[in-house]
C-alpha cells in the first residue's frame, strides 16, 4: 500500500486577501529561503483540525507588484513549512461576459504571457523539464467546486486564465486578442507561480476572483482601481469562506495525487548526476530533494 500522506494546506492569498480568519493556534513566521526573500512571512495554524501555511502574496499592506514577487522563494518556503497542497486565490479581469465580477472561476489552463520573471528553479547546472499540459489539480479543483456549490458561491469550474506581466491594465486591443484566444479570465500573478508549484511537486489549484469586465466590455473600457477595489474587499470575504468550506475536506490522510503532480520530477531531470552544479543541488533541497536524494 502507497505511503499515506498527512495533508498539510498552502495558502497564497491574491489582492485584498492579506490573512485567513478563524485560523486556530496562529503563528505569523518567518522561513528563510536559499531563493531570497519571500514576500511576507508564512502564518502557521490551524483549520478545522487542517493544518494549514497562509502567504500574502503580495505583503500585508500589498506592498510588492506582480513584477517584483520572489515566485521561486514564495513557493520554495511553502515547500519547506511541509506543505503537499496549495490554493491560489487571485483577483481577475473577465474576458468572458458570462463571467461577471464576483464570479469565482475554479481555472483549468494557463496562458503565460510574463516576461520578465524567473520562471523556473532548474538553472544552468541542473536542467529539468516538467510537463505543464495540466498545470492544474484536478483533485483539488473537485474539492473547491464541491465546496463553492455547498456554501451558493457562483462559480465556474474551467476556464483560461491568461497572465500578463502588468503592472498597467491591457489596451483595448490586448483584451480583444485575448478574447479571440479562447481565454476567460485575464490576472498578473499565477505565472510563473504554477510552472514553479509544479517544480517543486506540489498539488495547486487557482481560483481566480473576477472584480471587473477589462476594458474589452462596453461598459467597462475604464478599469479604475477604485472600482476594482470595492468588488475585491467583497471578493475577499467570499474568498474566506471558500477556504473555510474546503479544507476540512482535504485534511484526511491520503495517498498520491492521481494526477501525478507529486511526481513530477519522476523523468524530468535530464542533467546527468556528475555533472550538477554543487552549489545549485544544495538550493534545490526543499522543492527537488525527494528525487535528488534517491539519484
Amino acid at each position: 500500500m502507497p505511503d499515506q500522506i498527512t495533508p498539510i494546506i498552502g495558502l497564497i492569498g491574491g489582492s485584498g486577501l492579506y490573512d485567513i480568519e478563524g485560523l486556530e493556534n496562529r503563528q505569523w513566521r518567518r522561513v528563510e529561503s536559499p531563493w531570497g526573500e519571500p514576500s511576507d512571512e508564512l502564518l502557521f495554524g490551524t483549520l478545522s483540525g487542517v493544518s494549514c501555511v497562509f502567504l500574502p502574496r503580495h505583503g500585508r499592506g500589498h506592498r510588492i507588484p506582480p513584477s517584483e514577487l520572489n515566485y521561486r522563494a514564495n513557493i520554495d518556503v511553502l515547500k519547506r513549512a511541509g506543505c503537499t497542497d496549495v490554493l491560489s486565490l487571485s483577483a481577475v479581469g473577465s474576458l468572458n461576459g458570462d463571467l461577471p465580477p464576483g464570479t469565482f472561476v475554479i481555472a483549468d489552463q494557463f496562458v503565460d504571457r510574463t516576461f520578465a520573471r524567473k520562471k523556473s528553479f532548474f538553472e544552468t547546472g541542473c536542467v529539468a523539464h516538467v510537463s505543464m499540459a495540466h498545470p492544474l489539480c484536478p483533485r483539488l479543483g473537485d474539492a473547491l467546486e464541491t465546496a463553492a456549490r455547498e456554501i451558493g458561491l457562483k462559480h465556474k469550474r474551467g476556464g483560461t486564465y491568461l497572465v500578463m506581466e502588468g503592472p498597467q491594465f491591457s489596451t483595448k486591443a490586448e483584451s480583444e486578442l485575448y478574447r479571440s484566444w479562447g481565454c476567460d479570465v485575464i490576472g498578473m500573478t499565477n505565472m510563473p507561480e504554477a510552472k514553479l508549484a509544479r517544480e517543486a511537486e506540489l498539488c495547486y489549484a487557482t481560483v481566480a476572483m473576477v472584480t471587473d469586465y477589462d476594458c474589452w466590455h462596453p461598459d467597462h473600457d475604464h478599469v479604475t482601481v477604485d472600482a476594482v477595489i470595492k468588488v475585491l474587499l467583497a471578493n475577499a470575504d467570499k474568498a474566506k469562506a471558500l477556504v473555510r468550506a474546503v479544507v476540512p475536506g482535504l485534511g484526511a490522510a491520503r495517498g498520491p495525487c492521481p494526477a501525478g503532480c507529486d511526481r513530477a520530477l519522476d523523468a524530468a531531470i535530464v542533467t546527468a548526476p556528475e555533472k550538477r552544479d554543487p552549489a545549485l543541488m544544495t538550493k534545490l533541497d526543499a522543492v527537488a530533494g525527494r528525487v535528488l536524494r534517491a539519484a
